[in-house]
């Protein structure tokens, strides 16, 4: 897997602070619902929320009251690494994988950026938590698009455009057959 920062996420992934809250208002709104007595069901279509999540704020507020639907912040483990060495390793991402020894290409693997935290800060991450860094930093997978450096692209239009016609199949060229190998076509 590759990766790139063409694709960044506010707040180093899912909802922002702002988003967070918003969605927190809606539960206690429907804490305030639930404890007039309102279903689960009417509470879902008031909220615009799925009946899936109605029935649980429902449960959890039977619980646990209001505060059981208050938000628990991000989601996620606290992070091994400090804020000044999230800003390095950023940096240090930022220059590219040749800058730290990787020649022969320019791709940021999971294997590699672990490598490069072992080598910055001396503590391991696995490939997993390795993806969910990169995510909170807004980093995203990238598939690269393999091609042989001897591709020759107008070679390719020139056969497309002359050949490829001549090799085609007319469409209505075609006759019926069976697809059994015993039983000949019936005409």
């Amino acid at each position: 897997m590759v990766y790139a920062d063409e694709m960044r996420y506010p707040d180093g992934g899912g909802l922002t602070a702002q988003g967070r809250a918003k969605r927190e208002a809606v539960r206690l709104q429907a804490a305030e619902l639930f404890a007039r007595g309102i279903s689960a069901v009417e509470v879902a279509d008031r909220l615009r929320v799925s009946t899936k999540s109605a029935y649980a704020w429902r449960r959890d507020w039977m619980r646990g009251g209001t505060a059981a639907l208050a938000s628990h912040g991000a989601a996620g483990g606290p992070c091994k690494l400090t804020a000044q060495q999230l800003v390095r390793l950023q940096s240090a991402l930022d220059a590219g994988p040749a800058a730290y020894g990787w020649n022969e290409d320019q791709r940021w693997t999971l294997a590699r950026v672990a490598q490069l935290i072992r080598t910055l800060f001396r503590i391991s991450y696995t490939p997993r938590g390795v993806s969910y860094l990169l995510h909170r930093l807004g980093w995203s997978p990238q598939v690269p698009v393999h091609r042989a450096a001897e591709r020759d692209n107008e070679a390719i239009a020139t056969w497309v455009k002359e050949t490829w016609p001549q090799v085609e199949q007319p469409g209505g060229s075609r006759t019926r057959g069976s697809s059994s190998k015993t039983k000949p076509a019936n005409h």
